[in-house]
């Protein structure tokens, strides 16, 4: 945990192989945070590649204090596909109480089978979708998830990545929309920014969305870089300032500062402030 400006406060350690979506959310006033590990983690040893797997990988999902202790953990999904199946769960979305849902939690398979996963709030599975109950299409690497609650009737949003664009569903798993084909290459993660919806683009971008999901325009945008040989993982002479290299995550806090952390090997954490 750090502090605004950018001091490392505390950490603990977790029994994660790779702590990958971070979502935090708050239960009777008090603050939790959910955690989705996709069960497995590149490694120098294997240059940078996941190591080869004996069996299918069984990423896990749970929830801690911020003091790290663990508070709960989601069953594996209940679909017979997973015995034999890689899950690799990358995102977590809750429906808080706190805001009128039902506590409901939605978890994002992106790296194993591009489904997305509903949970009640004591953790019992409920069901699944898999992008084919609309016109949207099969998911592929559903990679964040995000409720949007501007309007009346709040809306989960699914960054689609692979198929280049952003799904919505009603929060009992119906279809609303899809859009965004024309204008993104690769959503990857939400977050809340003002009255719109920054949009993080592993493709070396961000994306800005007004309330209508029309492109209001980009942020530190270098989508060229993205096809220079062996990106994300270009010479540092390469990666500029003020110009985005691979953005993977997205926060916002409550000054308005926004902050994209990337992927790419060294990592790499921005945090753009308002003018």
């Amino acid at each position: 945990m750090f502090d605004l400006e950018g001091n490392l406060r505390r950490s603990w350690p977790c029994d994660l192989t790779e702590g990958h979506g971070l979502t935090l959310v708050q239960e009777g006033g008090v603050e939790r945070l959910w955690l989705a590990d996709p069960g497995r983690k590149r490694s120098k040893a294997n240059n940078y590649q996941y190591p080869a797997a004996t069996s299918p990988i069984s990423g896990r999902v749970i929830k801690t204090d911020l003091a790290g202790r663990k508070l709960l953990e989601l069953p594996p999904p209940a679909l017979a596909l997973y015995q034999t199946a890689n899950y690799c769960p990358t995102s977590v979305a809750v429906n808080e109480e706190r805001l009128g849902g039902n506590g409901d939690i939605w978890v994002a398979d992106g790296y194993g089978q591009s489904y997305l996963h509903r949970y009640d709030k004591s953790g019992k599975y409920l069901s699944s979708l898999s992008g084919e109950e609309g016109i949207g299409g099969r998911f592929s690497t559903p990679h964040g998830i995000w409720i949007d609650r501007r309007k009346i009737q709040p809306e989960l949003y699914i960054a689609d990545r692979s198929n280049h664009q952003i799904q919505v569903y009603d929060l009992e798993g119906r279809f609303r929309r899809a859009f965004g084909a024309e204008f993104l290459t690769s959503p990857s993660a939400f977050a809340l920014w003002g009255d719109k919806v920054v949009v993080a683009e592993l493709r070396a971008r961000l994306a800005v969305l007004d309330l209508q999901d029309n492109l209001v325009g980009y942020l530190g945008d270098h989508s060229e870089i993205a096809k220079e040989q062996g990106w994300p993982n270009v010479p540092a002479s390469q990666i500029a300032p003020g110009k985005f290299n691979s953005p993977h995550g997205l926060a916002v806090d409550r000054d308005g500062n926004i902050y994209v952390p990337e992927w790419l090997i060294g990592g790499r954490t921005v945090k753009l402030a308002p003018r």
